[in-house]
């Protein structure tokens, strides 16, 4: 049995979840080409609509002539980043974030971290001021590609799983891991699919 299989396998054990495989496929969870790059999409997407986080990360790179480094988000306009729609907190966030990056990129990159618990990997980027619990679950599943993550700060994450297994109504944090307690080792997989079935 190979990984998709794995997960399939695993996923289906739960019909709801079953339900939604069947209705879109298979869904990867893959490590990001470029971890800051996609550390610096979070940040920008905090607490915005898919479509202005969309928007505003496009003006985002125009302002950085080309993909997110360290060196570029540093060396960036300020007036240039807020006039692209970044508020003056994350404009200091995305400088934060560049400055560890630049001072030690081993500590954030996969293979840093490689032998690290997801526990552990959060510490290390909450240490960061700016990078929330949020911000650094989104970049355990999409920069490093951890597979058992369930990001319960995510509200589209708890609304989904509301929408799916109590139909819309409120579930407790403790209830809703034990939803997801079905979907392990693979609760990143499961995130991907109540994200597809809540913004469907």
């Amino acid at each position: 049995m190979d990984d998709a299989d794995a997960v399939t396998a695993t996923l289906r054990e739960d019909p709801t979840m079953a339900a939604l495989v069947d209705r879109y496929g298979s869904l990867d969870v893959m490590p990001a080409d470029d971890e800051f790059a996609r550390l610096c999409t979070s940040i920008v997407n905090q607490q915005l609509s898919t479509a202005s986080a969309a928007a505003i990360h496009e003006r985002f790179v125009d302002v950085l002539g080309g993909d997110p480094t360290p060196d570029r988000v540093l060396a960036a306009d300020e007036a240039a980043l807020r006039e692209a729609g970044l508020s003056g907190t994350k404009v200091e966030y995305l400088r934060n974030v560049a400055a560890a990056f630049r001072d030690d990129e081993r500590t954030f990159t996969r293979e840093g971290v490689a032998g690290e618990s997801d526990a552990a990997v959060v510490d290390r980027l909450t240490a960061i001021r700016g990078v929330g619990e949020w911000t650094a679950r989104m970049y355990l599943i999409f920069a490093l590609g951890r597979e058992d993550v369930l990001p319960l700060g995510d509200l589209a994450v708890r609304k989904g799983i509301e929408q799916a297994y109590n139909d819309g109504e409120e579930l407790s944090r403790a209830e809703m891991r034990e939803i997801a307690d079905s979907w392990r080792p693979y609760r990143s997989y499961g995130t991907r699919y109540i994200w597809a079935e809540y913004e469907s």
